[in-house]
């Protein structure tokens, strides 16, 4: 062990929780990280620290994530700690799950002198054969069957068993389960004649190799004795057998996660497996990391309301920024008005000084990109949807990979290296393929440092394996347009987190409370994205498809709106906005009950009480004491008016003006015609 002066800058800029989580000696540990808590850091920090102190083996690290993204800024910071290969062939091994299992399985082939079966990119391609037609329909139908596949095969169940499972779950595919399982079965067959693996197979086929070969087993836990995870929660029963495979007997197990971002279980994600992490893994011991460094105190405060709304015993996140502009809320008449409206503002937080790729725009479901994309190109702001494209569709990407495919046919007994070295160098610099070829060249050092001696034939199965769900990579500066899903793991300094109705949020799918709970977390972590600025917003009216319909704000957006009415949340930019004088926007915060019209303030008092009983909500959910207060003094007589009133914004407007008018005047001989 290290002398413990040479290990304190491991712990430089680390808070006290921080700390205990990069230094506990105990295994297995889950590290509870909230958003903006610094997770990779912790988790970087704690690997070198491990390895500086003797505890754990360089050579001997095995680093999962979930995306190819992740898994190369671990490596990144690792290299920054000092934590170097100490030989070309080995080092920490960091990567996906999927990207790890394919490269053990393609080793045990070839000990074995057999050919892996080719990689399936796509479902579809296959499924359309089995459902026998063509057209729209056709496609929904396989992308439907595509999704019911992946979630059985997450969740380790077989086309026999899966009817009763996925009916038991709720789930509701277009054909009815028994068609499905027909399909699931089809589909194995057709897989198995065709000689294809798809990427769950992966993750089941290397569990199996695991628990029945003794002599894979037994070299991968000689190579791999420390393991550590990210996004534990997100892992799937497939994901977590995995996990146990690789560890076998041991204990030497470390995971990062936060229950409150678990929002993957229709993809078949079961976040028990950090919840009840104690019982999965007898004798491990749990620390949380509780300081948000990423948002400001508003947006932490409207963040944690909203899960604090959905009841259940959770520890508070606290912010580390401090104050910031206070979220604002909007409605408008409609959907292209939202997006118009968006534009606006993007185009005023550009002039500014903002870049537009530090601004991103939200949205529940992929269809509603559709008037922001409008919208935007009206406007002239350069924009991007995540995941729309594919890096591997890319022109001058195939011609990079045709490239690598004819040098090895030149010089078949080459090393890949020798390959990727020759494209890097024969790229014209004045070419605009050039970056495309850097970026290929980059991934196929990737590929060889997660298996050592790999061929060309493995990297180009490799490939999709760790591009699956990515984002096209860009240097362009642009506003990101990404689905809510999408957008966990991102942050930005400006966030719009738009759609926000009954039916879109929640969507109108999630029947059970487990899946509202989810709908709730999925919220909460396109909330917590912002860094600085958060706007949030809903549309009177939306066009589904031919059809123009009525909307209700979210249900969660009170919550939301009501943590921001305290004294303590209200900036003084908001006060201002108010258009009331200077006592009225001190009123809020020094209003008593003396002041108050005392019938209006107790007819007021009892209507929320009978409401909140009724909803199920706590009171203040609906409105706070200093405001009801507030209105009780001002007498609003107009929804004008009322919406003077610190702490009332559109959404409550739309909900409860008619009521609490209709008080005061039934209560007060005189009421307030304030203008706005």
């Amino acid at each position: 062990m290290r002398d413990g002066s040479t290990l304190e800058h491991l712990l430089d800029g680390l808070d006290p929780s921080q700390r205990d989580a990069v230094r506990c000696e105990h295994v297995p540990l889950a590290i509870v990280a909230g958003p903006g808590s610094g997770k990779t850091r912790v988790l970087t920090r704690r690997i070198a620290w491990r390895v500086a102190t003797g505890a754990a083996d360089t050579d001997r690290v095995l680093a999962l994530t979930f995306t190819r993204h992740a898994a190369a800024e671990l490596t990144r910071r690792l290299d920054a700690l000092g934590v170097t290969r100490p030989s070309r062939e080995q080092g920490v091994t960091a990567g996906t799950l999927h990207s790890v299992a394919l490269a053990q399985l393609r080793s045990r082939a070839a000990r074995r002198d057999r050919a892996m079966p080719a990689l399936l990119e796509r479902k579809v391609r296959v499924l359309l054969k089995i459902v026998g037609a063509r057209g729209a329909e056709a496609l929904a139908l396989a992308a439907d069957l595509a999704g019911e596949i992946e979630w059985a095969k997450a969740r380790l169940l077989a086309p026999d068993v899966y009817p009763a499972a996925a009916e038991l779950a709720g789930r509701a595919p277009m054909r009815g389960t028994a068609f499905v399982a027909e399909a699931y079965e089809a589909y194995e067959r057709e897989k198995r004649r065709a000689r294809l693996v798809d990427f769950d197979d992966l993750l089941w086929w290397c569990g199996d190799a695991l628990e029945t070969d003794e002599e894979f087993a037994a070299q991968q836990r000689f190579r791999f004795r420390h393991v550590f995870v990210d996004e534990f929660q997100d892992v799937s029963p497939a994901q977590l057998r995995l996990v146990r495979g690789w560890l076998g007997d041991r204990a030497d197990l470390t995971v990062v996660g936060d229950p409150d971002q678990a929002i993957f279980s229709f993809a078949g994600a079961d976040p028990t497996g950090l919840t009840r992490f104690a019982r999965t893994f007898p004798g491990a011991q749990v620390v949380r990391l509780e300081h948000n460094y990423r948002s400001t105190r508003p947006i932490v405060v409207a963040a944690e309301a909203l899960l604090a709304d959905g009841g259940g015993r959770r520890p508070a996140r606290r912010a580390a920024k401090g104050d910031g502009p206070v979220p604002r809320v909007t409605a408008y008449e409609d959907d292209d008005d939202e997006a118009e409206g968006v534009a606006a503002r993007l185009r005023t937080a550009h002039a500014e000084g903002r870049p537009w790729s530090a601004c991103a725009v939200l949205y529940r479901t992929n269809a509603q990109s559709a008037a922001f994309e409008a919208a935007f190109g009206a406007a002239g702001i350069p924009y991007r949807v995540r995941g729309d494209a594919r890096f591997l569709d890319r022109p001058e990407v195939r011609a990079a990979l045709d490239a690598l495919r004819a040098g090895s046919e030149r010089a078949p007994g080459a090393a890949l290296e020798h390959h990727l070295t020759d494209l890097e160098l024969g790229t014209d610099p004045a070419d605009a393929s050039r970056q495309h070829a850097a970026a290929v060249t980059r991934l196929g050092r990737e590929y060889l440092a997660a298996e050592p001696g790999g061929s060309l034939d493995g990297f180009l199965a490799w490939l999709p394996t760790v591009l699956r769900n990515e984002a096209p990579p860009s240097d362009a500066d642009g506003v990101e347009l990404v689905t809510f899903h999408r957008a966990k793991g991102l942050e930005f300094r400006t966030v719009f987190v738009t759609g926000l109705e009954r039916g879109l949020v929640p969507i109108a799918r999630a029947d059970t409370p487990a899946e509202r709970a989810e709908e709730r977390r999925l919220l909460y972590v396109a909330l917590t994205r912002a860094e600085e600025h958060l706007e949030l917003s809903w549309a009177r009216r939306r066009t589904l498809g031919s059809r123009v319909v009525g909307r209700a704000p979210s249900p969660w957006l009170a919550p939301v709106e009501s943590a921001l009415d305290p004294p303590a949340a209200v900036s003084p930019t908001r006060a201002a906005r108010s258009g009331l004088d200077a006592a009225r926007d001190h009123l809020a915060s020094s209003t008593s009950e003396e002041a108050a019209n005392p019938d209006v303030l107790a007819a007021l008092v009892e209507w929320r009480r009978g409401l909140a009983r009724a909803s199920s909500v706590p009171a203040f959910v609906i409105f706070h004491d200093a405001t009801l207060r507030t209105i009780a003094e001002v007498l609003p007589a107009t929804r004008a008016a009322l919406l003077d009133v610190p702490g009332i914004g559109p959404v409550k407007i739309e909900r409860y003006a008619d009521a609490v008018l209709a008080i005061v005047r039934a209560h007060a001989p005189r009421a307030s015609t304030v203008p706005a």
